[in-house]
């Protein structure tokens, strides 16, 4: 591929902090190690300026994250049996099983000024938001959004357009997108993008995107893209472009522009299960748009030109970890997704990567880098300023618990520099 002389020459002065020789690491806060999700988020409950995190039923107050709350009943318990053989009551979901709380977003939804958290639950069930009781203590009151939420990587995003978020998903049968009345605590409306395909409650693979530059975002599934129409007055069927950009389907999936030529590429985990990360260059033939796989991450080292391999990449993010103005994957193994047995290395180390996005006239490439290797990802991985000193940290709520991955830049000798950067196979 070619790029625009333009954007080569923005490359070469941002493409990462090697110039100044800064070293990117990240300390784990662990807030606790019992199961109560499968993601976690971030955001200000208390209007103290400081970011607080929730994960389960529970949020923590920022900065330090040592005080937690308890927003909704935590009354989950199971039987955990010890290495002698007895069993002991343990709080929280068994790690063999599955958590009622898939994914949290963090948004203002009845615009009242306090920030509230919408929970998207097991898939097929319902998707719920909790008020914020405006530092008033007790339990938070609770409202059905969506009765179903079909999908293994549904979201909460601007689909539409229209300023306000959408809880964008599969729903019965159907793609779509449900939308909070003037009272968004009545249930909410169901708008179709698709006619009724029989979309499993637990298929894998969803994002959103402007696919086609029209300025409009369309949603993205692991069989092809839904196009935004001109109007969605009425509710019209949008039109279905067909192509396998992953056959099992992976996890959340991002229109952007990837190699720098202004349109925008498709970045996606190939097997949610399994192994392969990938972005689709997006190729025009005729007057149709198409996408050449480039695979960067798969089963064998030799797959990657660091030598990483990792399994499970049940969750992604997008965004920018270097500040660098480029957008980078945020990723992980999601560890036993169904337990000890039966999916691809299920007891392999519970790693978590940033992969740089980088630039050249020889392509493009995304260079992985540690941010740790024991906590992994859920069903959800959210990167963004935690704790609001401009570098982004990761929050991960899982198996193994809830954590905070703070992002740590430190200025290094160029040897130093050179020595912590990945290094690619002979």
């Amino acid at each position: 591929m070619k790029f625009p002389a333009v954007l080569l020459a923005g490359a070469a002065l941002t493409t990462g902090f090697g110039a100044d020789h800064t070293i990117h690491k990240f300390e784990r806060k662990q807030l606790s190690n019992e199961f109560w999700s499968e993601g976690a988020n971030f955001g200000d409950f208390n209007k103290d300026g400081a970011n607080d995190i929730v994960s389960g039923p529970f949020w923590w107050e920022g900065p330090d994250f040592t005080k937690k709350h308890e927003y909704a009943p935590a009354t989950q318990t199971f039987k955990r049996k010890n290495d002698d053989g007895t069993e002991a009551l343990a709080h929280g979901y068994d790690p063999l099983g599955y958590s009622k709380y898939f994914f949290a977003f963090t948004h203002d939804i009845n615009k009242d000024g306090w920030t509230d958290i919408l929970i998207l639950g097991f898939p097929g069930e319902e998707s719920v938001w909790y008020e914020n009781p405006k530092g008033a203590t007790g339990h938070w009151k609770h409202h059905i959004a969506l009765d179903v939420t079909d999908n293994e990587s549904p979201t909460f995003a601007d689909l539409t357009g229209d300023g306000q978020p959408e809880i964008i998903c599969s729903s019965k049968g159907f793609y779509g997108y449900a939308t909070p009345e003037s009272d968004p605590t009545k249930p909410w409306k169901w708008h179709n993008i698709s006619p009724n395909n029989n979309y499993h409650k637990y298929t894998h693979g969803l994002g959103y995107g402007d696919v086609n530059g029209d300025g409009k975002a369309d949603l993205l599934e692991k069989s092809g893209w839904w196009e935004q129409p001109a109007s969605l007055d009425a509710d019209p069927l949008w039109k279905f472009h067909a192509f396998e950009f992953s056959k099992p389907g992976g996890a959340q999936m991002y229109a952007y522009d990837v190699d720098g030529d202004r349109d925008n590429d498709v970045i996606t985990s190939l097997e949610a299960h399994g192994y392969g990360l990938a972005w689709y260059e997006h190729v025009k033939d005729g007057d149709k748009i198409t996408f050449k796989q480039h695979v960067f991450m798969g089963k064998e080292p030799s797959d990657n030109k660091y030598g990483i391999k990792f399994s499970q990449l049940h969750a992604v993010d997008l965004f920018d970890m270097d500040n660098d103005g480029l957008k980078d994957i945020v990723t992980g193994k999601r560890w036993w997704a169904h337990g000890p047995k039966g999916d691809a290395e299920p007891n392999a180390a519970p790693v978590s990567y940033w992969f740089k996005l980088t630039r050249a006239s020889s392509g493009v490439e995304f260079v992985p880098y540690l941010i740790d290797e024991d906590s992994g990802i859920g069903t959800q991985v959210v990167a963004g300023n935690v704790n609001k000193d401009n570098l982004p940290d990761v929050v991960v709520g899982n198996k193994r618990g809830t954590f905070v991955l703070l992002h740590k830049a430190t200025k290094a000798s160029k040897s130093e520099y050179e020595k912590a950067q990945p290094k690619p196979l002979k």
